[in-house]
């Protein structure tokens, strides 16, 4: 989604600067906050690795992303629903190829994200034994799955709804990147009550600290000890 139009979506989706009431699953936007690399200088799409798990935060200091880069462009669209039957249009990803997208790391079903000590869930270019599609992000806690290239629909397993998409604005004449909202299903509040304790002592008592201005971007492997493949 290229600046002007998701602008033009997000003016049609809020009311006074607040989201609008909707039978739909509107964008919830947030705080922009540029992604930004180990370096610390913002991240150019053009530079993303692709089939690489990358991780940031957002829009919440204690709330795990994935940034991927599918090395081919995702879907124009999809049309999706929540759990509450709330439809909505995932329009694609960003970059010179439309093939960057980023989802929410948080798997839909039992709340399962990447920690600093292990990560069940993770993007698989390659099918095995136990994931019989290519190209999904695969939560091994209960064998959900979901395609990237279709707005994190769910292809397999017990998830009840896609993974929440969050919303990248890419800057044409810089390259650089930014999240500014979600889109779908957000599991946040769910996700804050059942790990409540555990999430404060990972953000120093701030879980529910608002991400403004950027945010880092780390590779997968560099975040945690230990990827559960399945």
């Amino acid at each position: 989604m290229q600046r002007r139009d998701f602008l033009k979506l997000c003016a049609a989706a809020t009311v006074g600067g607040a989201p609008a009431v909707s039978a739909d699953a509107r964008p919830h936007l947030y705080a922009r906050a540029t992604l930004v690399g180990e370096d610390g200088k913002p991240l150019r799409a053009g530079r993303v690795p692709a089939n690489r798990n990358l991780i940031f935060h957002y829009p919440y200091a204690s709330t795990p992303c994935f940034l991927l880069n599918l090395g081919r462009p995702a879907a124009a669209s999809a049309q999706l629903k929540t759990v509450d039957d709330r439809p909505y249009e995932w329009r694609g990803g960003v970059g010179a190829r439309r093939s960057i997208v980023a989802y929410s790391a948080i798997c839909a079903h039992k709340l399962t994200y990447p920690t600093r000590d292990i990560s069940f869930i993770s993007y698989r270019a390659e099918m095995s034994v136990g994931n019989k599609f290519a190209n999904v992000i695969h939560c091994c806690s209960e064998h959900s799955q979901y395609d990237p290239a279709q707005g994190g629909r769910v292809l397999a397993g017990p998830a009840p709804q896609p993974l929440a998409a969050i919303l990248l604005e890419h800057d044409a004449a810089s390259d650089a990147l930014a999240a500014v909202g979600t889109l779908g299903g957000e599991m946040f509040e769910q996700f804050f009550d059942k790990y409540a304790f555990r999430l404060s002592l990972e953000t120093g008592g701030a879980p529910r600290q608002a991400v403004s201005g950027e945010t880092r971007v780390t590779a997968l492997e560099e975040y945690c000890k230990q990827q559960v493949k399945c």
